[in-house]
């Protein structure tokens, strides 16, 4: 990726001579598949005689003029800049260029239907990819207003961050809309979907009293299967949620949500023009995490409309702020304002799960990270930036109260609108409303890495009353903050077929040890739960007592939040080589038949798969795998039919089958052979199962053409490509190798999917042929491929199945002899290895 960073120095440098006003952009969508037409006209002022430079990744620039004086394109034009010199206090600035369409999901990602051969558009510009598109000063705090003209078949429809206006027909086929210019945003926020899409309207009227026009966007060929009402279900109840809570009505002119093809993330805050995965319109049966999560998706998104879009960070350095107020914000709308009201327990099982695997890496980092590039940035959508970041502002809100947070963050909005900050300027107001010195708290929490563990010390007379209660709290050796937590400690006992919370009390912990006068001349309860109800941000051990209880008992906590929190203890301590992973395997299997909440059902099963794939010892591993499954399949036929915990038990045995035998029922499932009360296998049920015979060898290729034959969708076509990529062949892996490494003509969602198969676990023993290759490609790969597909290829490649010292060494080689490879890369590599050292470590205590 050389020649298109950009330094957050040479931001701010041009920063102080620039200072953007306007574009006017005029793209043309009808000059065939691989290009289109670019033109934008740059309003702004600058210091009189400075140099600079703009933005513009293209394939040719046609036109450049400076104030009336043309440059020219041969010499001003490279890599992704364009030099500007002679620059006058106000200046205009004129680019003609075209520019490329893509496949990767950046920049202008072009896709055609398999289904109906429609040709659908959609923008993705977060970080660096509004200059894909057009010309621009591409930093978050050069703001300015954006007028888009479009020329398009006139049959499509023209999204963009301003409301669409009537098209001006030409009659040959193609028209043009004229969009109003936005208010002042920042590029990355700006937008362009355009496509046969369908759309159904709405509308709602804001807090201001404005009627706000709703749009809710699809391809013709998954139309039948999206559920717009309920998607401006939820959105009228966000509305209402953040208009109260930010007391500042929404600030821009209409809402569209659009769902579009072969999309990265999950979703894009585009300024009234959300982009969302077409992952959430179901055209199969789902489980209700992933239908929980498209809520809070939708919620985040909105939510960035004030945080982040209104007002913006000035560098990249304060994404963290933008990302995790969003996930703070969306999961509290979610528990407050819909029927999803467990979403704190979803928020400890899935988001609060990743951040503590993203803090024990070697690539963590403080929540206010060191952005010193882009490259810096692209690596930091992890779990310090979203997950930690949410879960140190809930554990913020519980310490100043929930309601002055609220207060800080709407006198935030109303200071900074259509602004750049920093988070200073976000503490400076959470200091007024809420009486606290927050600048102690920000080093120790958001300047800091790392992540505590907190643990009980209890002492008990020969009746079992304690006579003292302390939390003891540690830091890793690299890491050694101690830090203040806001935090609940649960005493649970079991009362007939249940147990139960019978005392709770709250405080706030700092130090190494922390008494906690209140709790002695209490009984000792069966089960002590530190954090209790979840505020803070720590990982939490139980004592020798409470384990025997959790592991006897689990499924008898009531309360789903404590019971998620107790997954989370155990999975940690297996995770860190402080239990055995055969024993987690055993608790998971005695009590994941109970778990009611679908996320903590979801990731605990994928957990238990890959404690059983890679943290067991070697020697025991395939027995362990066998068990697995034929445990997950007698849970399956004793789940409730219809039932949630059916489908992902259903779905997991699949994943999990590593015998003939196992095989031989997926296909008798597959086959309807074998039937389960309340069970459609449907379209993509029926690829999931297929998948798992692709990587049993039980189907081949011609089993998997036939079934993208009757499923010819974007869809089908990635299930399609992960199973190819599975199936245990030499011959079938090198293909899909190939696929992938020799040529860069797949679109990033086929690149994704084939990865997935390529490092099946049932193909554990081809892996090894493709360590030395991996370790070649890493360098061609990372200086030729965008960086989304780099980043699926070096990650989704890297067979971490294998899980040996061996693969554990060439990592650790190619590290030391690559010393001046690019950070980014650097740190994507470092975080592979430390899965497998972690591994290793696990394996290690499992064979004591």
């Amino acid at each position: 990726m050389p020649g298109e960073n950009l330094t957050r120095a040479e931001a701010q440098e041009r920063r102080g001579v620039v200072d953007t006003h306007s574009y006017e952009i005029s793209l043309d969508l009808t000059q065939g598949a691989e290009v289109f037409g670019s033109r934008s006209v740059v309003r702004f002022s600058a210091t009189p005689g400075a140099l600079t430079f703009i933005d513009l990744i293209a394939r040719d620039v046609r036109e450049i003029t400076l104030n009336g004086r043309s440059i020219d394109p041969a010499s001003a034009f490279a890599d992704s800049r364009i030099a500007l010199d002679g620059l006058e206090a106000d200046n205009e600035l004129v680019i003609e260029a075209d520019a490329l369409y893509t496949n990767t999901g950046e920049g202008l990602h072009r896709f055609v239907d398999p289904v109906d051969d429609e040709v659908y558009l959609y923008s993705q510009f977060e970080v660096p990819d509004s200059r894909r598109v057009f010309a621009v000063f591409e930093q978050p705090d050069l703001k300015a207003t954006f007028q888009f003209t479009v020329t398009a078949p006139e049959p499509w429809k023209v999204v963009s961050n301003s409301p669409t206006p009537e098209p001006k027909k030409h009659g040959d086929g193609t028209a043009t809309w004229t969009f109003e210019a936005t208010p002042r945003i920042s590029s990355y926020i700006t937008a362009l979907v355009a496509g046969p899409y369908e759309v159904t309207t709405s509308e709602l009227t804001s807090a201001s009293g404005r009627v706000i026009p709703l749009g809710v966007y699809a391809r013709k060929s998954l139309w039948q299967h999206l559920d717009a009402d309920y998607v401006f279900d939820i959105t009228r109840k966000g509305f209402a949620y953040f208009e109260e809570k930010f007391d500042y009505a929404y600030p821009f002119a209409k809402y569209d949500q659009l769902f579009v093809p072969e999309f990265n993330a999950g979703a894009m805050e585009n300024a009234g023009a959300v982009t969302f995965t077409e992952t959430y319109v179901f055209r199969s049966k789902v489980t209700d995490a992933v239908k929980e999560r498209r809520v809070v998706t939708i919620l985040h998104e909105l939510a960035h409309m004030w945080f982040g879009d209104l007002v913006t960070m000035k560098w990249w350095n304060d994404l963290w702020l933008n990302e995790s107020f969003a996930e703070w914000a969306s999961t509290i709308a979610t528990a407050e304002a819909t029927e999803w009201t467990e979403a704190w327990t979803t928020f400890n099982a899935m988001e609060k799960t990743w951040a503590y695997r993203q803090d024990q890496l070697p690539s963590t980092h403080p929540v206010v990270a060191t952005i010193n590039d882009l490259e810096d940035v692209q690596v930091n959508f992890d779990g310090i930036t979203y997950a930690k970041g949410g879960s140190v502002l809930k554990q913020l809100a519980a310490w100043v109260g929930v309601e002055a947070f609220f207060g800080g963050v709407a006198a935030y909005f109303k200071k900074h609108q259509f602004s750049n900050t920093e988070l200073s300027d976000l503490l400076a107001e959470l200091e007024k409303t809420s009486g606290r010195e927050l600048g102690t708290w920000s080093k120790k929490w958001l300047e800091t890495a790392g992540v505590n563990t907190l643990s009980p010390e209890i002492t008990t007379d020969a009746d079992g009353v304690i006579t003292r209660f302390a939390i003891v709290q540690t830091a890793p050796a690299d890491y050694p903050t101690i830090r203040p937590h806001r935090l609940g400690v649960g005493f649970y006992s079991l009362r007939g077929e249940a147990l139960v919370r019978v005392h709770r009390v709250e405080l706030d912990v700092d130090g190494d040890l922390t008494v906690v006068p209140e709790l002695k001349g209490l009984s000792r309860p069966d089960l002590v739960l530190l954090n209790d109800e979840d505020l803070a941000y720590a990982k939490i051990r139980l004592d020798e007592r409470s384990l025997g209880t959790a592991i006897a008992h689990l499924a008898k906590i009531s309360d789903p939040l404590a019971r998620s929190l107790v997954w989370g203890a155990a999975w940690d301590q297996t995770r860190d080589a402080e239990s055995s992973p055969s024993d987690y395997i055993d608790l998971v299997l005695r009590n994941i038949g109970s778990e009611t909440e679908s996320t903590t059902f979801r990731t605990t099963l994928g957990q238990l798969q890959l404690a059983a794939n890679s943290y067991v010892a070697p020697e025991k591993r395939a027995a362990s795998r066998e068990k697995v499954a034929d445990a997950l399949w007698q849970l399956a036929h004793g789940a409730e039919a219809g039932s949630d915990s059916q489908l992902q038990l259903v779905t997991s045995f699949a994943t999990a089958a590593s015998t003939p035998s196992q095989w031989d029922k997926v296909r008798q499932v597959r086959d309807g052979e074998v039937t389960f009360d309340g069970l459609e296998i449907d379209t993509d049920l029926s690829w999931q199962l297929l998948v798992s015979l692709a990587a049993g060898g039980v189907v081949g290729a011609d089993e998997i053409d036939a079934a993208l034959a009757a499923d010819n969708t974007a869809k089908g076509g990635e299930f399609a490509a992960q199973a190819r990529a599975a199936l245990p062949t030499h011959e079938a892996k090198q293909a899909a190798w190939s696929s992938l490494i020799d040529s860069d003509d797949l679109p990033n969602t086929i690149v994704r999917s084939a990865a997935l198969g390529f490092t099946h676990p049932a193909g554990r023993g081809l892996l090894g042929a493709f360590v030395q290759p991996y370790f070649d490609m890493l360098l061609p790969v990372w200086e030729s491929r965008s960086y989304q597909i780099a980043q699926y290829l070096i990650v989704g490649l890297y067979p971490a199945a294998l899980a040996n010292r061996d693969l554990r060494d060439a990592t650790r080689a190619w590290l030391a002899a690559n010393g001046d490879a690019a950070p980014a890369l650097r740190r994507l590599v470092n975080e592979n290895l430390a899965g497998v050292e972690r591994a290793l470590a696990v394996q290690e205590r499992d064979a004591q």
